[in-house]
Protein backbone atom coordinates (compact mmCIF):
# COMPACT_ATOMS: atom_id res chain seq x y z
CA UNK A 1 0.00 0.00 0.00
CA UNK A 2 1.33 3.58 -0.78
CA UNK A 3 2.11 5.76 1.50
CA UNK A 4 1.15 9.54 1.35
CA UNK A 5 4.01 11.54 2.86
CA UNK A 6 2.79 15.00 4.87
CA UNK A 7 3.66 17.88 2.51
CA UNK A 8 6.52 19.24 4.70
CA UNK A 9 7.91 15.97 4.63
CA UNK A 10 7.27 16.06 0.83
CA UNK A 11 8.37 19.57 0.50
CA UNK A 12 11.86 18.42 2.38
CA UNK A 13 12.66 15.34 0.05
CA UNK A 14 11.76 18.09 -3.11
CA UNK A 15 14.31 20.44 -1.73
CA UNK A 16 17.02 18.09 -0.81
CA UNK A 17 16.69 16.85 -4.84
CA UNK A 18 17.37 20.39 -5.72
CA UNK A 19 19.98 20.62 -3.75
CA UNK A 20 21.95 17.77 -4.87
CA UNK A 21 21.41 19.11 -8.40
CA UNK A 22 22.65 22.45 -7.58
CA UNK A 23 25.75 21.26 -5.85
CA UNK A 24 26.57 19.04 -8.63
CA UNK A 25 26.19 21.59 -11.82
CA UNK A 26 28.40 24.12 -9.52
CA UNK A 27 31.24 21.46 -9.16
CA UNK A 28 30.95 20.84 -12.58
CA UNK A 29 31.43 24.90 -13.47
CA UNK A 30 34.51 25.20 -12.12
CA UNK A 31 36.35 25.86 -8.48
CA UNK A 32 35.58 29.74 -9.03
CA UNK A 33 31.73 30.15 -9.60
CA UNK A 34 31.43 26.41 -7.02
CA UNK A 35 33.33 28.90 -4.44
CA UNK A 36 31.27 32.18 -4.87
CA UNK A 37 28.01 30.06 -2.88
CA UNK A 38 28.38 29.13 0.45
CA UNK A 39 25.89 26.74 1.49
CA UNK A 40 23.31 29.56 3.23
CA UNK A 41 23.81 31.10 -0.52
CA UNK A 42 22.70 27.70 -2.35
CA UNK A 43 19.76 27.64 0.12
CA UNK A 44 18.59 30.69 -1.07
CA UNK A 45 18.36 30.20 -4.32
CA UNK A 46 16.96 26.73 -3.78
CA UNK A 47 14.07 28.58 -1.62
CA UNK A 48 14.04 30.96 -5.18
CA UNK A 49 13.01 28.26 -7.27
CA UNK A 50 10.41 26.88 -4.55
CA UNK A 51 9.09 30.31 -4.66
CA UNK A 52 9.16 31.05 -8.54
CA UNK A 53 7.63 27.83 -8.90
CA UNK A 54 4.76 28.37 -6.42
CA UNK A 55 4.01 31.86 -8.51
CA UNK A 56 4.40 30.22 -11.45
CA UNK A 57 1.57 28.09 -11.38
CA UNK A 58 -0.96 31.20 -11.12
CA UNK A 59 1.06 34.05 -13.03
CA UNK A 60 3.04 32.27 -15.36
CA UNK A 61 6.45 33.77 -15.19
CA UNK A 62 8.21 30.90 -16.84
CA UNK A 63 7.82 28.02 -19.47
CA UNK A 64 9.48 25.53 -16.69
CA UNK A 65 7.61 23.89 -14.94
CA UNK A 66 9.44 21.19 -12.95
CA UNK A 67 11.62 22.52 -10.26
CA UNK A 68 14.56 20.38 -11.04
CA UNK A 69 14.44 20.88 -14.78
CA UNK A 70 15.11 24.99 -13.72
CA UNK A 71 18.17 24.34 -11.54
CA UNK A 72 20.06 24.23 -14.81
CA UNK A 73 17.88 26.13 -16.96
CA UNK A 74 17.60 29.12 -14.60
CA UNK A 75 20.27 28.66 -12.03
CA UNK A 76 23.24 27.56 -13.58
CA UNK A 77 22.57 29.27 -16.77
CA UNK A 78 22.32 32.39 -14.90
CA UNK A 79 25.85 31.83 -13.03
CA UNK A 80 27.72 30.72 -16.13
CA UNK A 81 28.35 34.73 -16.29
CA UNK A 82 29.11 34.77 -12.95
CA UNK A 83 32.64 35.39 -13.64
CA UNK A 84 32.62 38.15 -15.87
CA UNK A 85 30.16 40.07 -13.03
CA UNK A 86 33.18 41.51 -11.02
CA UNK A 87 32.21 45.50 -10.72
CA UNK A 88 28.73 47.47 -9.98
CA UNK A 89 26.66 48.73 -9.50
CA UNK A 90 24.79 46.28 -12.09
CA UNK A 91 22.34 46.55 -13.62
CA UNK A 92 19.65 43.96 -15.24
CA UNK A 93 17.70 44.57 -18.11
CA UNK A 94 14.91 43.00 -18.96
CA UNK A 95 14.65 40.60 -15.32
CA UNK A 96 11.71 38.98 -16.13
CA UNK A 97 11.20 36.91 -13.18
CA UNK A 98 14.40 37.72 -11.60
CA UNK A 99 17.31 36.05 -13.74
CA UNK A 100 20.09 36.34 -13.86
CA UNK A 101 19.87 39.13 -11.12
CA UNK A 102 19.10 36.92 -8.56
CA UNK A 103 21.16 34.50 -8.72
CA UNK A 104 24.17 36.41 -9.50
CA UNK A 105 23.23 39.14 -6.58
CA UNK A 106 23.22 36.09 -4.19
CA UNK A 107 26.32 35.10 -5.09
CA UNK A 108 27.88 38.78 -5.43
CA UNK A 109 26.76 40.38 -2.09
CA UNK A 110 29.45 42.78 -2.22
CA UNK A 111 28.07 44.36 -5.38
CA UNK A 112 24.40 46.49 -5.53
CA UNK A 113 22.02 44.96 -8.25
CA UNK A 114 19.10 46.89 -10.06
CA UNK A 115 16.71 44.82 -11.33
CA UNK A 116 14.45 46.29 -14.18
CA UNK A 117 11.43 45.12 -15.94
CA UNK A 118 8.50 46.75 -17.89
CA UNK A 119 6.06 43.79 -17.04
CA UNK A 120 4.49 44.74 -13.70
CA UNK A 121 3.48 41.26 -12.76
CA UNK A 122 7.08 40.00 -13.14
CA UNK A 123 8.86 43.04 -10.78
CA UNK A 124 5.77 42.18 -8.44
CA UNK A 125 7.11 38.54 -8.15
CA UNK A 126 10.92 39.42 -7.66
CA UNK A 127 10.19 42.04 -4.97
CA UNK A 128 8.44 39.32 -3.22
CA UNK A 129 11.19 36.87 -3.82
CA UNK A 130 14.04 40.13 -2.92
CA UNK A 131 11.98 40.79 0.22
CA UNK A 132 11.58 36.89 1.40
CA UNK A 133 15.09 35.79 0.31
CA UNK A 134 16.88 38.83 2.34
CA UNK A 135 18.93 40.54 -0.39
CA UNK A 136 19.56 43.88 0.86
CA UNK A 137 21.85 44.55 -2.25
CA UNK A 138 18.95 44.47 -4.62
CA UNK A 139 16.26 47.21 -6.18
CA UNK A 140 13.38 46.05 -7.74
CA UNK A 141 12.53 48.69 -10.97
CA UNK A 142 9.46 48.87 -12.74
CA UNK A 143 10.04 50.70 -16.10
CA UNK A 144 10.99 50.20 -19.46
CA UNK A 145 14.72 50.50 -20.39
CA UNK A 146 14.43 53.71 -22.45
CA UNK A 147 12.25 55.39 -19.88
CA UNK A 148 14.42 54.83 -16.89
CA UNK A 149 16.86 57.45 -15.51
CA UNK A 150 18.48 56.69 -12.76
CA UNK A 151 20.89 58.49 -10.26
CA UNK A 152 24.56 56.86 -10.69
CA UNK A 153 25.12 54.76 -13.70
CA UNK A 154 25.92 50.91 -14.13
CA UNK A 155 29.49 49.10 -14.89
CA UNK A 156 27.81 46.30 -15.68
CA UNK A 157 24.87 45.75 -17.56
CA UNK A 158 23.04 42.44 -18.04
CA UNK A 159 20.50 40.81 -20.04
CA UNK A 160 19.81 37.32 -20.57
CA UNK A 161 17.43 36.81 -23.98
CA UNK A 162 16.30 40.24 -23.94
CA UNK A 163 16.05 41.80 -27.63
CA UNK A 164 18.60 41.93 -30.48
CA UNK A 165 22.06 42.85 -29.98
CA UNK A 166 21.72 46.19 -31.54
CA UNK A 167 18.64 46.96 -29.88
CA UNK A 168 19.61 46.26 -26.22
CA UNK A 169 22.90 48.04 -26.37
CA UNK A 170 21.06 51.53 -27.76
CA UNK A 171 18.20 50.87 -25.29
CA UNK A 172 21.05 50.61 -22.25
CA UNK A 173 23.99 53.16 -23.15
CA UNK A 174 22.53 55.80 -21.45
CA UNK A 175 22.57 53.64 -18.55
CA UNK A 176 26.10 52.96 -18.58
CA UNK A 177 29.14 54.61 -16.70
CA UNK A 178 32.58 54.89 -17.80
CA UNK A 179 33.81 51.73 -18.98
CA UNK A 180 30.59 49.81 -18.33
CA UNK A 181 30.43 46.52 -20.21
CA UNK A 182 27.17 44.69 -21.35
CA UNK A 183 26.69 41.12 -20.74
CA UNK A 184 24.58 39.43 -23.16
CA UNK A 185 23.58 35.75 -22.57
CA UNK A 186 22.24 34.13 -26.00
CA UNK A 187 22.06 30.78 -27.07
CA UNK A 188 23.42 30.11 -30.30
CA UNK A 189 26.22 32.58 -31.19
CA UNK A 190 24.16 35.16 -32.82
CA UNK A 191 26.34 35.86 -36.00
CA UNK A 192 23.66 38.36 -37.57
CA UNK A 193 23.17 40.18 -34.67
CA UNK A 194 26.91 40.83 -34.02
CA UNK A 195 27.12 41.63 -37.65
CA UNK A 196 24.28 44.14 -36.89
CA UNK A 197 25.50 45.86 -34.43
CA UNK A 198 29.35 46.04 -35.58
CA UNK A 199 27.94 46.65 -39.37
CA UNK A 200 30.44 44.60 -40.85
CA UNK A 201 30.58 40.50 -41.65
CA UNK A 202 29.90 38.92 -38.67
CA UNK A 203 32.86 37.33 -36.72
CA UNK A 204 35.35 34.73 -37.83
CA UNK A 205 36.14 32.00 -35.53
CA UNK A 206 39.12 32.73 -33.75
CA UNK A 207 41.47 31.43 -30.85
CA UNK A 208 40.39 34.38 -28.35
CA UNK A 209 36.68 34.50 -29.43
CA UNK A 210 37.22 38.58 -30.48
CA UNK A 211 36.03 40.32 -32.62
CA UNK A 212 36.38 43.64 -33.35
CA UNK A 213 35.75 46.20 -36.00
CA UNK A 214 34.75 50.08 -36.72
CA UNK A 215 31.64 50.83 -37.41
CA UNK A 216 29.80 54.78 -38.40
CA UNK A 217 28.54 57.52 -35.97
CA UNK A 218 25.92 55.74 -33.99
CA UNK A 219 27.62 52.95 -32.71
CA UNK A 220 31.73 54.42 -33.19
CA UNK A 221 34.13 51.76 -32.75
CA UNK A 222 32.34 48.61 -31.15
CA UNK A 223 34.35 45.45 -30.09
CA UNK A 224 32.47 42.27 -28.62
CA UNK A 225 34.31 39.40 -27.38
CA UNK A 226 32.53 36.17 -27.85
CA UNK A 227 32.31 33.45 -24.53
CA UNK A 228 31.31 29.97 -25.46
CA UNK A 229 29.43 28.91 -22.34
CA UNK A 230 29.31 25.05 -20.96
CA UNK A 231 25.80 24.84 -18.04
CA UNK A 232 26.11 21.27 -16.88
CA UNK A 233 22.68 19.27 -17.22
CA UNK A 234 21.80 21.45 -20.35
CA UNK A 235 21.72 20.82 -23.76
CA UNK A 236 22.30 23.34 -26.17
CA UNK A 237 24.90 25.89 -26.94
CA UNK A 238 24.95 28.84 -24.26
CA UNK A 239 27.37 32.30 -25.57
CA UNK A 240 28.07 35.31 -23.78
CA UNK A 241 28.68 38.45 -25.74
CA UNK A 242 31.06 40.88 -24.13
CA UNK A 243 30.18 44.23 -25.60
CA UNK A 244 32.05 47.37 -23.91
CA UNK A 245 30.48 50.68 -23.85
CA UNK A 246 32.68 53.74 -24.67
CA UNK A 247 32.09 57.12 -24.03
CA UNK A 248 30.36 57.79 -27.14
CA UNK A 249 27.81 55.97 -26.10
CA UNK A 250 26.28 57.81 -23.56
CA UNK A 251 23.74 59.26 -23.23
Amino acid sequence: MAVTRPPSAAADLERSALRRRLDAGLAAMGADIDAALDDAGRDRLIAFLALLAHWNRAYNLTAVRDPLEMVPRHLLDSLAVLPWVTQGPVLDAGTGAGLPGIPLAVARPALEFTLLDSNGKKTRFVRQAVLELGLSNVDVVHSRLEAYRPGPKFATITARAVASLSELFDSCAHLAAADARLLALKGRLPEQEIAALTETASPSASATGESTTTSNVVHAAISCTVHALRVPQLDGERTLIDIPFHASAHG
